[in-house]
């Protein structure tokens, strides 16, 4: 905008007052006289008052302040117009005017010069009811913007992630062939539907039964061949065992009961110690009073002398301890010569078993023929079931040939789950830190809506087709039907977060600077800047959690040139 438009823009309301009272003037000028102008001048002068008065009638709540300004303008509009007068009358009306003072025109009669002054007054006073109109509304600097705004309100809001994705199966099964048995029928082909027990493939029933015959009898043959092993060297090996097992015990009771007369030796000693040194310290008292044979003191010293030399002799706790020695050294006796004894056992049960390598080699080579043979038999036996559908799901892959052997654990086909299905999506770094396991989804698939859940979030990023950094994210299907197919786009609305009475407000009101998040209010026309807490948001609303009240004027669009303080019109919408 140039700078004229701003000036124009900027203009006060009591310029506007002057630029309409010039017009007005000039217009009369040019028919009138220098005493039309002065009776012009008095009857403005005249209209300003009465227009002053007429507005404090009108407006009682108007400010005594407003009412000043008023006047003043009106004044200092007259005074602007005679003096506009004066200086913008082209020449030649100058010139006009010069010859009209000369000539002697009869004056104007009283009716007209009413007439006049009542035309000029009304113009005047509608001219100051706009001004002080527009003062009220906008301030006495007038209007200075237009600003779209709308009121902060109370409600819910949910914070949701749209994205896609391709539906894939949570659970593949390939199967393989467990029977080296020629193919029978194969009932399906890939891309088929098939429900959980539906039968795929069979084998061929007579090859089948062959070969079910055939690993009976390598079992029994198995069998028969390690028992006669077995049954021979049978005892050695009890004898043994029984041998290993006693010594161990043995060992065990023996260290137990030489700790045991360890420490009842030790109880002797030490009872027997105490004894003495309890009697050598009744000798030394003694000894201190035999200066004083007749005294109580040394009678009851040598009581207790000879108490003590008895209790060294006789006392029944040592002779307890010593019976029980006695008990446990014939224990350790028995438990010493019971060892000898199955000691020479296990020597001759080892001298005369088989030896360890080969008991080993046999009993490997045992339980490998009976795994092998029993697990083909079992195999065997599963085959004449066929082979079944464990879900319901799509065969994705078919490798058996009806008429053909296949090998075991040859593939024969693929079938991926239509039951539990999900889609994969990807998630960016903004979006990571909304995004939690268990969050509830809306998946899209075709026109058909199923409801998902996310249940797992990758703990390594990955890059996508223009080399950002996205984060992989399963959304499980929870209701999946029939319609679902495999490997299409589907669209999902994650569902991260939702508040209740929430106080909510458009996207477009937030603004940031340095200090963070920030809206503008209109109070009162003017223009408050006020510092918000966010919560979450929608595509179209944001949550407020500090800063802002339900209710409160927010301005929608905000552009640069917007400034705190500054007079705005608010435009509701």
């Amino acid at each position: 905008m140039s700078d004229k438009k701003k000036q124009k823009n900027n203009k006060t309301g009591k310029e506007n007052v002057v630029d309409i009272l010039e017009e007005t003037t000039v217009s009369e000028n040019a028919e009138g006289t220098n005493m039309e102008v002065v009776e012009t001048k008095e009857a403005q002068m005249e209209g300003a008052q009465q227009a002053d008065g007429t507005l404090d009638g009108a407006n009682a709540k108007g400010a005594e302040q407003e009412n000043t300004q008023t006047k003043a303008s009106a004044m200092e509009s007259v005074e602007l117009v005679t003096t506009t007068k004066s200086k913008d009358l082209p020449e030649k009306k100058k010139k006009e005017k010069k010859e009209k003072k000369k000539k002697e025109k009869k004056p104007l009669d009283r009716a007209a010069k009413k007439k006049r002054r009542r035309i000029i007054l009304c113009s005047i006073l509608g001219v100051v009811i706009v001004f002080f109109a527009v003062s009220k509304v906008f301030g006495s600097n007038g209007p200075q913007t237009f600003v779209m705004t709308t009121g902060a309100f109370t409600g819910e809001i949910e914070q949701t992630i749209s994205t896609s994705g391709t539906v894939t199966t949570e659970l593949t099964k390939s199967y393989f062939s467990d029977v080296d048995v020629k193919i029978g029928d194969v009932a399906v082909a890939a891309g088929d539907a098939v429900k959980a027990g539906d039968i795929l493939i069979s084998y061929d029933a007579e090859d089948l039964a062959t070969k079910t015959t055939l690993a009976q009898l390598k079992i029994q043959s198995n069998q028969g061949n390690y028992n006669d092993s077995v049954q021979s060297n049978g005892q050695k090996w009890g004898d043994l065992n029984e041998a290993n097992v006693n010594i161990s015990v043995l060992d065990q009771q023996i260290a137990d009961t030489e700790a045991y007369i360890t420490n009842l030796e030790n109880k002797i000693e030490q009872k027997k110690s105490d004894l003495a040194y309890e009697g050598a310290l009744l000798q030394i008292s003694l000894l201190d009073w035999q200066d004083h044979p007749d005294s109580d003191e040394y009678m009851n010293l040598q009581k207790l002398v000879q108490l003590n030399s008895y209790e060294q002799q006789n006392n029944e706790e040592v002779k307890g301890w010593e019976d029980e020695l006695a008990v446990y050294n014939k224990m350790l006796s028995d438990y010493k010569e019971y060892r000898s004894e199955m000691k020479s056992q296990k020597s001759s049960a080892e001298a005369g078993r088989m030896t360890s390598g080969a008991r080993q080699e046999l009993e490997a080579e045992n339980q490998t023929k009976g795994i092998e043979a029993s697990n083909s038999l079992e195999s065997l036996q599963a085959a004449a079931n066929g082979v079944a559908a464990e879900f319901d799901g799509v065969v994705t892959e078919i490798n058996a040939v009806e008429g053909g052997t296949v090998a075991t654990g040859s593939q024969l086909l693929k079938l991926e789950s239509t039951q539990d299905v999900m889609v994969r999506v990807t998630v960016t770094k903004y979006d990571l830190d909304k995004i939690a396991v268990g969050q509830n989804a809306i998946v899209t698939i075709g026109s058909q809506e199923y409801e998902g859940k996310v249940t797992k979030i990758n703990k390594m990023a990955e890059q996508n087709n223009s080399g950002a950094s996205v984060v992989g994210t399963e959304i499980k299907i929870t209701n999946p039907d029939s319609e679902v197919i495999l490997g299409v786009e589907a669209k999902v609305i994650i569902s991260t977060a939702q508040e209740k009475d929430a106080v909510l407000i458009p996207v477009t009101a937030v603004n940031v600077d340095m200090e963070g998040e920030f809206v503008y209010v209109v109070e009162e026309n003017i223009l408050v800047k006020k510092r918000i807490t966010t919560g979450i948001s929608s595509d179209t609303m944001v949550q407020v959690t500090e800063g802002l009240s339900d209710g409160e004027q927010v301005v929608t669009d905000v552009t640069a040139n917007l400034m705190e303080g500054m007079v705005v019109a608010a435009m509701p919408q």
